[in-house]
């Protein structure tokens, strides 16, 4: 993608993404949720464009992006890290790449932006933790966590503990890092071209 795609008037969808990025963050520090009709809203527009665009194979690119993106946080959910809306934002953007760009191209973007906003929403929550000083807090939900994670006899037991653990935790609106990463990423795929 060319430095000025964004200027570009086949730039639109890369705006489009932006604005159900930024929204999806933006609620998410209100209301520490990211809302359904968003992020349904996101899954949805993306394969319908990549189907517009490239038929089955942009579809199926499109769907296996949003899987992939899944499949990264599905994990962090499961222990109680984030919110169902974060998974599905990520999901959302996961089918918007894969009608951007494709399944190869796009497997790395969502993959190194989502690396991106784990190292960001890593920094966050440090300093999250300083401004609380809670420190023996987050020493004993990070003790449960790792005793849930090797006693628990399945996913949703871990799940169960995890949302019990959910109202005693100073929690971090996790979709400002997803978009801080994906954007980032972005813009310095189009700054820094290979």
């Amino acid at each position: 993608m060319e430095t000025g795609i964004l200027l570009a008037v086949n730039g639109w969808p890369l705006i489009v993404l932006t604005a159900f990025l930024v929204a999806g963050a933006v609620i998410d520090c209100w209301q520490l949720r990211v809302p359904n009709w968003l992020t349904f809203s996101m899954m949805l527009s993306g394969l319908v464009l990549a189907a517009i665009w490239d038929g089955w194979s942009g579809l199926w690119a499109s769907w296996l992006l949003l899987g992939w993106g899944f499949l990264l946080l599905w994990p962090v959910y499961a222990i109680g890290g984030m919110g169902a809306g974060d998974v599905k934002m990520q999901m959302g953007f996961g089918a918007w790449i894969g009608a951007l760009y494709g399944l190869r191209e796009g497997f790395w973007i969502v993959l190194y932006g989502f690396c991106l906003a784990a190292i960001i929403g890593g920094i966050l929550a440090l300093g999250l933790m300083v401004w609380h000083a809670r420190w023996r807090d987050y020493r004993e939900h990070t003790r449960q966590i790792v005793t849930d994670l090797a006693r628990a006899q399945s996913w949703s037991q871990v799940s169960e503990r995890a949302m019990q653990r959910k109202p005693r935790m100073v929690l971090l609106p996790y979709g400002l890092p997803l978009c801080l990463g994906f954007l980032g990423y972005l813009l310095l795929r189009i700054w820094l071209p290979s």
